[in-house]
């Protein structure tokens, strides 16, 4: 008997519903996305990535960042990603919808990234990048990332020392011969501005709606036992009078009135 038939039935059957299951129904769910507008700042939710910022996102690509940062905040009792200030919240999908290509990581031997615009702001977070690329253990003191002080150029002076150069604060043995300077290259600062960029801060409607149970949060007391705290007798509870409240009394037993059985 002939089984190919039913041989390529099953496998095409196979295929179709992992293809519907995996591309289609994530389509159907994610691919109508928008971003959202807020009328109080007047601007659109996600923000697009600024040109030198978007450029340096190729830079975080060609060095191989991905390969050691991550770019996704786990919520409240999937780690200690709110802890450590990696993000006032989870990352959700509309926070990437403007990515392109979505950088989430493959692992974490340093921190997450997706909120390092909220951490370093500024001109004082361009400095501490630089310092940071320049030889990470400058601003981490015992970090094991690679330095990139090939990003960095050390130049003679003409004329006017350059705004940009790093070495002012440098430490001592950091610092280039008299007249010498260090200034960032075009790679290290669009690197630099990408990541000041990278800040998930807006709370999107989706994000309102959930409720998180703290699976690292302490297990709450078990109630107290019923009429523990109650004293006086014939099961009446205490007053300043020595009689038993009124709400917890029916007659003039003085016995509790019972408790009302709880809605279905």
């Amino acid at each position: 008997m002939n089984r190919a038939p039913l041989l390529f039935l099953g496998i095409f059957f196979t295929l179709a519903f992992s293809w519907t299951g995996i591309v289609l129904i994530n389509q159907i769910s994610y691919g109508r996305l928008q971003p959202v507008y807020d009328e109080n700042e007047d601007k659109t939710f996600p923000l697009a990535l600024p040109g030198l910022a978007a450029e340096g996102k190729l830079v975080y690509q060609d060095l191989g960042c991905i390969y050691c940062h991550t770019q996704q905040v786990r919520r409240p009792g999937y780690g200690t990603d709110t802890l450590r200030n990696w993000g006032e919240r989870q990352s959700v999908a509309r926070d990437y919808i403007r990515d392109g290509r979505v950088l989430l990581g493959t692992m974490r031997t340093g921190p997450d990234l997706r909120n390092i615009g909220s951490r370093q702001v500024g001109d004082a977070g361009r400095e501490w990048h630089y310092k940071h690329l320049y030889d990470p253990t400058i601003t981490s003191p015992g970090s094991i990332m690679p330095p990139f002080a090939f990003l960095f150029e050390t130049r003679k002076i003409v004329g006017e020392p350059s705004p940009k150069a790093i070495h002012r604060g440098l430490p001592p043995q950091y610092q280039p011969p008299a007249g010498y300077e260090i200034v960032p290259s075009h790679r290290a600062e669009a690197l630099v501005e990408y990541l000041l960029n990278l800040k998930d801060t807006y709370t999107y409607p989706e994000e309102t709606k959930r409720v998180y149970i703290d699976l690292n949060a302490p297990a709450a007391p078990p109630p107290a036992a019923a009429g523990a705290t109650a004293t006086g007798t014939a099961g009446t509870a205490p007053s300043s009078s020595g009689t038993a409240a009124p709400a917890a009394a029916t007659g003039t037993t003085g016995t509790a009135a019972p408790a009302k059985e709880a809605a279905p």
